[in-house]
């Protein structure tokens, strides 16, 4: 029977089959062929063109191993700065967007045996940010470029100059305002009030001097002399009260900066968050489906990274580095510790839940900045207070 005629139903079958992904078993990468099942890749290996490529091959393997493991190392970290950028996405997913070209180097006819050590060895030489988490291996292309390296240093300064500016016109801000309220309460006007009299019994007496003797001019000069100590007396007090009041305005000014350092040295973020007395989640399962999501509460810290934690429902005490937990956040109205920023170690009270954002409100209950409300503070920045 001779070959199917074209545009036949058969010979379209043959033209789609031949154009998507085929089995991995049936591929010769030397030839670069794909057969389309058992009998046809048995055919394509008794060829004479397949056993001239397979004594080729037999001289130098590894030179031809290096040349598949180069190919694919570039064409998979190409596809992934091309399409996925410096974003931090699955490893399998990039993968599965590699091989969809027909024409792709297979990973077997490489150096690496599975996709989990092309991911580690990428991680080792610095091509790729890689991080293993309970959903499979996850990384992220670094971008050697220097124009892109001088963009994003060029981006940070502009960025910190913009956050140093907008501090600074705050604490401008803040001090007029202060110094708008000191001026305000200094300013106190007389009161006037009638003439009353103290007493009903006192009598009023006024003396008059008839002539310039000299009795009556020593009067006058000494009340002259004792009006004058007075007024000195008082020009006295007002300006020590002066300068006690600018010495008061100087030391809150001072105190002010000081609170400003304090608070720039809380907001630095910390990448350890343990506190004891807080709720946390398992999150790792490596210690079975027993523990898995259930929760514990920490009792103790140990180096910063590790925590002692008892679980609520067994009472079994187990000693977890905090990679292997997660924060819990409770209902609205209960009591949480705020573990990270400007406001760690204060506690306060969960008022709401922003979902979409992974966000929360709290009201800060202790500390200096207590009644503070607090909005957009992240699900990982707060837990459970027990």
């Amino acid at each position: 029977m001779g070959k199917s005629d074209f545009l036949s139903p058969k010979a379209i079958a043959n033209h789609i089959k031949s154009k998507g992904l085929q089995k991995l078993r049936w591929y010769c990468q030397m030839c670069q062929k794909q057969c389309r099942d058992e009998n046809g890749f048995k055919c394509h290996c008794m060829s004479e063109s397949h056993q001239r490529q397979l004594l080729l091959a037999s001289e130098d393997s590894q030179q031809f191993m290096d040349y598949f493991s180069e190919e694919f190392r570039n064409d998979f970290l190409g596809l992934l700065r091309r399409q996925f950028g410096t974003k931090r996405v699955h490893n399998n997913v990039v993968y599965n967007e590699y091989i969809r070209h027909r024409e792709h180097i297979h990973m077997n006819a490489t150096q690496w045996e599975t996709l989990t050590d092309f991911t580690k060895w990428l991680g080792r030489e610095g091509f790729c940010k890689v991080d293993e988490t309970p959903k499979g291996w996850y990384i992220q292309y670094v971008d050697r470029d220097p124009e892109a390296i001088c963009r994003q240093q060029e981006q940070g300064k502009k960025r910190k100059q913009d956050l140093d500016e907008e501090k600074t016109a705050k604490f401008i801000e803040e001090q007029v305002r202060r110094g708008l309220e000191g001026k305000e309460k200094e300013q106190q006007w007389p009161v006037f009030t009638e003439l009353n009299r103290e007493n009903d019994d006192e009598k009023v007496a006024f003396i008059l001097n008839k002539g310039a003797n000299t009795s009556g001019t020593s009067k006058t000069s000494s009340l002259g002399f004792s009006a004058l100590t007075a007024a000195s007396v008082k020009r006295k007090e007002s300006a020590h009260s002066l300068s006690q009041s600018k010495e008061k305005k100087k030391k809150s000014a001072l105190d002010d900066i000081m609170e400003l350092e304090e608070q720039k040295k809380k907001s630095a973020r910390t990448d350890d968050w343990l506190h004891p007395e807080i709720t946390v989640k398992i999150i790792t399962k490596k210690l079975g489906e027993r523990y898995h999501k259930k929760k514990g509460v920490v009792q103790e810290v140990i180096n910063k990274y590790t925590a002692v934690v008892k679980m609520i429902d067994s009472g079994d005490k187990l000693k977890l580095d905090q990679t292997h937990l997660e924060t819990v956040i409770p209902a609205p109205g209960k009591r949480v510790l705020v573990l990270n920023g400007g406001y760690r170690g204060n506690e306060a009270t969960l008022e709401s839940i922003n979902e979409k954002m992974f966000s929360a409100t709290v009201m800060i209950e202790t500390g200096p900045l207590k009644g503070r409300r607090v909005e957009g503070i992240q699900y990982e920045d707060i837990s459970k207070l027990t």
